[in-house]
Protein backbone atom coordinates (compact mmCIF):
# COMPACT_ATOMS: atom_id res chain seq x y z
CA UNK A 1 0.00 0.00 0.00
CA UNK A 2 1.18 3.64 -0.98
CA UNK A 3 1.24 5.80 1.91
CA UNK A 4 0.60 9.25 0.53
CA UNK A 5 -0.23 12.42 2.64
CA UNK A 6 -3.40 14.90 1.86
CA UNK A 7 -1.53 18.17 1.50
CA UNK A 8 -3.11 21.84 1.40
CA UNK A 9 -2.99 22.28 -2.57
CA UNK A 10 -4.51 18.41 -2.73
CA UNK A 11 -7.53 19.96 -0.45
CA UNK A 12 -7.72 23.57 -2.25
CA UNK A 13 -7.89 21.25 -5.90
CA UNK A 14 -10.62 18.63 -4.18
CA UNK A 15 -12.81 21.93 -3.41
CA UNK A 16 -12.03 23.49 -6.19
CA UNK A 17 -13.44 20.43 -8.23
CA UNK A 18 -16.67 20.20 -6.33
CA UNK A 19 -17.47 23.81 -6.04
CA UNK A 20 -15.81 25.01 -9.53
CA UNK A 21 -14.45 28.33 -7.38
CA UNK A 22 -11.07 28.99 -8.71
CA UNK A 23 -8.38 27.44 -7.13
CA UNK A 24 -6.87 30.58 -5.34
CA UNK A 25 -10.14 31.15 -3.96
CA UNK A 26 -10.44 27.48 -2.45
CA UNK A 27 -6.81 27.83 -1.22
CA UNK A 28 -7.48 31.27 0.78
CA UNK A 29 -10.66 28.86 2.08
CA UNK A 30 -8.60 26.49 2.93
CA UNK A 31 -6.60 28.06 4.81
CA UNK A 32 -8.51 30.14 6.67
CA UNK A 33 -10.49 26.88 7.77
CA UNK A 34 -6.95 26.25 9.41
CA UNK A 35 -6.48 29.40 10.94
CA UNK A 36 -9.53 29.20 12.78
CA UNK A 37 -9.11 25.88 14.37
CA UNK A 38 -5.96 26.67 14.95
CA UNK A 39 -7.32 30.06 16.65
CA UNK A 40 -9.41 27.94 18.77
CA UNK A 41 -7.14 25.49 19.90
CA UNK A 42 -4.87 27.74 20.71
CA UNK A 43 -7.48 28.97 22.98
CA UNK A 44 -8.15 26.07 24.67
CA UNK A 45 -11.66 25.68 23.06
CA UNK A 46 -12.29 21.51 21.54
CA UNK A 47 -13.64 21.62 18.01
CA UNK A 48 -16.35 19.62 17.01
CA UNK A 49 -17.00 18.56 13.74
CA UNK A 50 -20.62 16.65 13.51
CA UNK A 51 -19.88 13.41 11.61
CA UNK A 52 -16.39 13.23 11.26
CA UNK A 53 -14.49 13.97 14.96
CA UNK A 54 -13.51 16.18 17.97
CA UNK A 55 -10.36 18.19 18.29
CA UNK A 56 -9.02 18.70 21.79
CA UNK A 57 -5.87 20.36 23.83
CA UNK A 58 -4.50 17.63 26.34
CA UNK A 59 -2.10 18.27 29.21
CA UNK A 60 1.07 15.60 29.29
CA UNK A 61 2.71 15.91 32.40
CA UNK A 62 6.65 16.19 32.22
CA UNK A 63 8.12 12.73 32.84
CA UNK A 64 11.63 11.02 33.02
CA UNK A 65 12.98 9.78 29.28
CA UNK A 66 16.11 8.72 27.53
CA UNK A 67 18.13 9.62 24.45
CA UNK A 68 17.68 5.99 22.41
CA UNK A 69 21.70 7.22 20.93
CA UNK A 70 22.93 8.01 23.85
CA UNK A 71 21.11 6.18 26.75
CA UNK A 72 20.97 9.66 28.87
CA UNK A 73 18.13 10.06 30.71
CA UNK A 74 16.29 13.37 30.42
CA UNK A 75 13.08 15.26 31.70
CA UNK A 76 10.54 15.89 29.22
CA UNK A 77 9.25 19.01 29.56
CA UNK A 78 5.08 19.77 30.48
CA UNK A 79 3.18 20.28 27.49
CA UNK A 80 0.01 20.67 25.78
CA UNK A 81 -0.80 18.53 22.78
CA UNK A 82 -3.43 17.92 20.16
CA UNK A 83 -5.80 15.09 20.37
CA UNK A 84 -7.81 13.55 18.35
CA UNK A 85 -11.17 11.43 18.69
CA UNK A 86 -13.33 9.97 15.82
CA UNK A 87 -16.93 10.21 15.79
CA UNK A 88 -19.13 6.92 16.16
CA UNK A 89 -20.00 7.81 12.52
CA UNK A 90 -16.71 7.60 11.20
CA UNK A 91 -15.52 4.88 13.20
CA UNK A 92 -17.95 2.83 11.81
CA UNK A 93 -17.24 3.95 8.28
CA UNK A 94 -13.58 3.07 8.78
CA UNK A 95 -14.78 -0.63 10.16
CA UNK A 96 -16.77 -1.92 7.71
Amino acid sequence: MKQNNLTRKELAEAVADQLGYPRSSCSEIVDSFFDTMKTALMEGEPIKIVHFGTFSLRDKNPRNGRNPRTGESILIKKRQMVSFKPSKTLREQLND
